[in-house]
């Protein structure tokens, strides 16, 4: 089954796509999709009120899952790996956030919760103008976060979640890869969490989901609710900033703005809603299927061999069915 769904996930050809497809226990890794539930291909949800954004599915199907739960004591170190391809993570071109979300269930083999998901883990735009996903392709695809040491003990659902931004200039076009894992915890803490719903916990209008990552923002809002605390307390809403640069620039509410933090040397303007197009017969010359077709300084394909070359903005566009 695991060579099956790999040639699945693989053979498409789907180019920067990527799936959170293994988990390690301090360290030790679980093997190949193990405990999670993987779809049949590795391709992203844009829809944020789709019940797909729960554990994928639609369209991606979820087709392998697994009849096991991965056992875990509260305060161990999990790892989670995302893959696009043998050796490959995703594009360095999308770039966003990763987040790590739990929630408790009464079956970790057979539920799949709507409500009560709580955030463990978030990671977004660094001070140094590094991105989630730019730390996640130096790290080979890997990110650890750590169960917290007071939840209660039981069946929880562990779901990964990474979020590409280069085409979230408009809605939709925010990319989520979320999978989940089947976790069973065994805990001396008694914590439960309320958490938020999946659909629900966003909205197309989220500053976090839609995002012009080209226009100079220096800032950005994780969308969702911030990570839970053992300690209590509640949580403000994380805003990462990058370090100040020498001049600035107008940019929409609840954002701090500037200059680019990449090295292009002007600011790109803010898109406008157009969309440009170009059909390709299936099997012909050309982009795969969801791969890069267009954008400043594009030097591949301008073509799609599948699908449609569609406008995002003025740094990317992209092969669309």
């Amino acid at each position: 089954m695991k060579v099956a769904v790999a040639t699945l996930l693989f053979a498409a050809g789907a180019s920067a796509h990527t799936i959170f497809r293994e988990v390690a226990v301090n360290g030790v890794w679980q093997g190949d999709g193990n405990g999670l539930r993987l779809p049949s291909y590795n391709g992203p949800i844009e829809n944020v009120l789709s019940e797909s954004v729960v554990c994928n599915g639609s369209p991606n199907p979820i087709t392998s899952r697994s009849p096991n739960k991965i056992s875990v004591r509260a305060g161990d170190q999990i790892s989670l790996r995302w893959v696009h391809a043998p050796g490959s993570v995703i594009d360095a071109s999308h770039k966003g956030p990763i987040m790590v979300y739990m929630s408790k269930v009464s079956n970790a083999l057979t539920d799949t919760p709507n409500s009560g998901w709580f955030k463990i883990y978030e990671d977004g735009l660094g001070s140094d103008g590094k991105w989630a996903v730019d730390k996640l392709i130096a790290a080979n695809g890997v990110v650890t976060v750590t169960i917290p040491s007071c939840i209660a003990p039981g069946d929880y659902l562990f779901r990964g979640e990474l979020i590409a931004l280069h085409a979230a200039g408009n809605y939709p076009g925010a990319q989520l890869y979320m999978e989940c894992a089947q976790f069973s915890v065994t805990s001396s803490g008694s914590s439960t969490f309320s958490g938020v719903s999946f659909p629900g916990a966003y909205s197309g209008s989220d500053p976090g989901i839609r995002y012009n990552l080209y226009s100079g923002q220096r800032t950005y809002t994780i969308p969702g609710p911030r990570p839970i605390s053992c300690s209590g307390g509640n949580p403000q809403p994380t805003t990462t900033t990058q370090p100040p640069r020498t001049t600035t620039t107008t940019q929409p509410p609840r954002t701090t703005t500037t200059t680019p933090f990449t090295t292009r040397t002007s600011v790109a303007p803010a898109p406008t809603t157009t969309t440009r197009t170009t059909t390709q017969n299936n099997g012909g010359s050309g982009a795969p299927l969801y791969g890069q077709c267009g954008g400043r300084n594009w030097a591949g394909a301008t073509t799609c061999a599948q699908g449609t070359c569609k406008f995002s903005n003025e740094w990317y566009s992209q092969c669309l069915p």
